[in-house]
């Protein structure tokens, strides 16, 4: 599977990440808030409520709008609103803990089906690797994982992430490895 089509038909993904998209955008010019009010309402997502379920396919069109009309350096701006929006596990400590939360948060805002997963492996003494299988855009996801871990580092830190690996989902892959290093 490719990035931008869900793994199966009735996934669903909580309404807090349409709204970070949304208001991710604000930060654009007038026709970007536009161009992505108008790809939701095309999609029945005139006014995204953060607790409702919408169907991730939807969500993941307006995705791949985005990408084509402003580039990928907006959906991995977009990917890094994610963890201060989403539904996220409490008490974590660290990155590694962070990263691996990844997972947890992204079943806590999925449901309906085959949604993927994303799993942590450290390597060694900061750095480690996030496999991401699901249907989400490539920089989307290294947004995300960047986010985690600077927010989860114990000190205002670099953080560098890097895909890395045989697999891609632009490529028609259904997942991609990334390298981070904090």
């Amino acid at each position: 599977m490719a990035q931008y089509e869900p793994f199966e038909t009735g996934v669903e993904a909580r309404g807090r990440v349409i709204v970070a998209i949304e208001e991710g955008i604000e930060q654009f010019r007038d026709a970007h808030r536009e161009a992505v009010r108008t790809a939701l309402a095309e999609k029945g997502i005139a006014d995204p409520d953060p607790d409702d379920w919408y169907a991730q396919a939807a969500e993941l069109d307006v995705l791949a709008t985005i990408a084509e009309e402003f580039g990928p350096h907006v959906l991995d701006r977009l990917g890094e609103r994610i963890p201060s929006v989403a539904r996220w596990p409490d008490g974590i400590s660290g990155v590694a803990a962070g990263l691996r939360s990844i997972d947890d948060a992204y079943h806590r805002n999925h449901r309906g089906g085959d949604i993927g997963h994303y799993r942590f492996e450290r390597v060694d003494e900061g750095r480690g690797r996030v496999e991401c299988r699901n249907p989400y855009p490539c920089p989307f996801d290294r947004g995300l994982i960047r986010a985690v871990a600077k927010e989860h580092s114990p000190v205002e830190s670099f953080v560098f992430v890097e895909e890395r690996g045989g697999t891609c989902r632009r490529r028609g892959d259904d997942r991609c490895l990334y390298t981070v290093r904090w």
